[in-house]
Order: structure tokens, then C-alpha cells, then sequence
């Protein structure tokens, strides 16, 4: 790949500053994303283009998709809603109860079962129709959801989509493959495999309701799931900081950090493993937290065959 920086925008390069990135960020934008938000554009529909994009937890999503909706925005005048997964979570009473009827690991938002899969459909299907919409927005600090009048609106029709999640698209797994645990958390607190056998099914669900309806696919791939852990302390650290006046919040320590990421890391090897073959677009993402290349998969499988 080119790394000499091409033309950034005074607007993104505004952004940038707004969100404290790196000096060299540029270099990203302009052989990355700029690049990225052309390829998306060539797909466009007379109808909204739905984009799923999959990524580990602390890849760079929410990043890379507030980059892509500006350049798609100010640059290409199309109009672009953007949606994280993470904003459907469940509600914690929610996860309450669930955790009751099915396994206490439920609790702990994050593997498929833990969101709201009515409402993010309800919302995809008001964007693809062109309605006005709302879409809930997550308080992680709090652990919640937030009350309805912070929620983001879509008052006007959208001509893509840009739908981030950490296991958007991800393959389901076999049977044989839930017997064993990954990890300690897997080992000791789910030890029949109820959860993980849960989850795997809420996984299925997900693909036929909702990842199935994705147009393109765009996975940012880590070079492995240690990196992942790391990262997810980063943002775990700038959560705390922006909230440090906040008493009263769910943020967590590093023993419950490590903790929680085991709860995201069975779905992400095997993503790892798998989606690499079926999204169309793949984004290696290196150790110092870079994207080095844009691979586009020429024999990528229609999405509707992930299950």
C-alpha cells in the first residue's frame, strides 16, 4: 500500500484534531477511509445501502464509522445514518430477568442474547423504508440504556447505512465446537455450557434477523485476540476519565475488565478464524493499533450463508 498521505480535507482534518487522534492519522484517513468510503459508494442502491461492519472490541469502529459518515457526508452529499450494536443492548432489569431464566452470566451485556433485537430491527426497518426514526443510544458507564429524549434522530431519509458491531456477521459455531471452554470464565462459571449454547443460538437469530440483511460487509481484523484485551483496558481508562466526576457509575477495574473480556472472546477467535473468508472488504489492523492495507474479497460468500 501507498503510505504517502494524499489529500485530507480541512474538515477531516478538523476532525482529527476534535477527537485527539495522532498527527500521522492523516495517513489513515487518506489511504484508508477516503479509499473505503469510495468502495461503499460504487455498491449504492436505489434503495438505502445497509453496511455491516465487524470488528473486536477496541478495533477502531466507532472511529473509522465517524470518519466514513463525514467523508460520505460533506464530500459524496450522500446522507448516512450511523448505529452501533452496542447502543441495543438490553436494558440492565432486562438482563436481570434473563439471567434468572436462562444463566447469571447474562447479566454482563455483550454476547448475543444481551441485545434488543425487536428495536435494532424495528430501526433498520424505518432507515431501509426511508421513515423517520429514533435509535437508543447506551450509557456504559451506567450499564443502561439511556432515557428516550437523548436517543439519536433520523428525521430525514438516509441513503446508507453504517451498522458497527463486534460480532456483526460473525459465523455461528458448530456443536462439537461449544464443548469445550476457551477461557476460566467459560471453565468455572459455565461449566455445562449453558450459556455459551445460549448465546451461540441468539448468534443464528441475529444472522436471520438481522446481519442477513447487510448489502457489504467490512471486517477490521486484529492480529489476535491479546490484542483485544488490550485495547479494551485503553478505552476502559478513557471511560473512567471522562466520567471521573461521576460517582456513580459501573465503570470497571482491571480484575473485572479481565474479567468481562472473557465473556467477548469465544465469538471473537472464532470470528477471527472465519469472517476473514466472507466479508467483502478486510482491514488488517496491526499491533500499534494501524490499519496497514484494504483487501478486497473477490470470493466472499453471500452473507446469507453464514449459517
Amino acid at each position: 500500500m501507498n503510505n504517502s498521505p494524499l489529500y485530507v480535507s480541512n474538515s477531516c482534518s478538523a476532525l482529527i484534531n476534535e477527537m485527539q487522534l495522532p498527527d500521522n492519522f492523516d495517513e489513515t484517513v487518506s489511504n484508508i477511509y477516503l479509499p473505503l468510503t469510495h468502495i461503499i459508494a460504487d455498491r449504492k442502491k436505489d434503495r438505502p445501502l445497509l453496511v455491516s461492519i465487524n470488528g473486536a472490541q477496541g478495533t477502531g469502529k466507532s472511529t473509522m464509522t465517524t470518519f466514513l459518515k463525514h467523508i460520505l457526508e460533506s464530500e459524496s452529499k450522500y446522507k448516512v445514518a450511523d448505529l452501533s450494536l452496542d447502543d441495543f443492548y438490553s436494558r440492565r432489569s432486562d438482563r436481570i430477568i434473563l439471567a434468572d431464566k436462562v444463566h447469571p452470566l447474562f447479566v454482563t451485556r455483550g454476547v448475543p442474547g444481551t441485545h434488543d433485537v425487536a428495536l435494532i430491527e424495528q430501526v433498520l426497518g424505518r432507515l431501509l423504508d426511508r421513515q423517520p426514526c429514533s435509535s437508543p443510544r447506551f450509557n456504559k458507564a451506567m450499564d443502561d440504556r439511556c432515557a428516550e429524549p437523548a436517543w439519536q434522530q433520523y428525521s430525514e431519509p438516509v441513503d446508507i447505512i453504517l451498522f458497527e458491531g463486534w460480532c456483526n456477521n460473525s459465523p455461528v459455531q458448530t456443536q462439537a465446537a461449544l464443548q469445550e471452554p476457551v477461557n476460566a470464565l467459560e471453565r468455572d462459571e459455565d461449566a455445562q455450557g449453558v450459556w455459551r449454547q445460549y448465546a451461540n443460538e441468539r448468534l443464528a437469530e441475529y444472522q436471520q434477523r438481522i446481519f442477513n440483511n447487510a448489502d457489504f460487509c467490512i471486517m477490521l481484523k486484529v492480529p489476535d485476540f491479546e490484542c483485544v484485551t488490550d485495547w479494551r483496558t485503553l478505552q476502559e481508562q478513557k471511560l473512567r476519565e471522562k466520567n471521573k466526576a461521576n460517582k456513580l457509575t459501573r465503570i470497571m477495574d482491571e480484575a473485572e475488565l479481565k474479567r468481562f473480556v472473557q465473556h467477548y472472546e469465544r465469538i471473537s477467535r472464532h470470528t477471527l478464524a472465519t469472517l476473514p473468508a466472507i466479508a467483502d472488504v478486510v482491514l488488517p489492523v496491526d499491533r500499534n493499533h494501524k490499519i496497514t492495507a484494504i483487501v478486497q474479497n473477490q470470493n466472499s460468500a453471500d452473507l446469507n450463508r453464514l449459517i
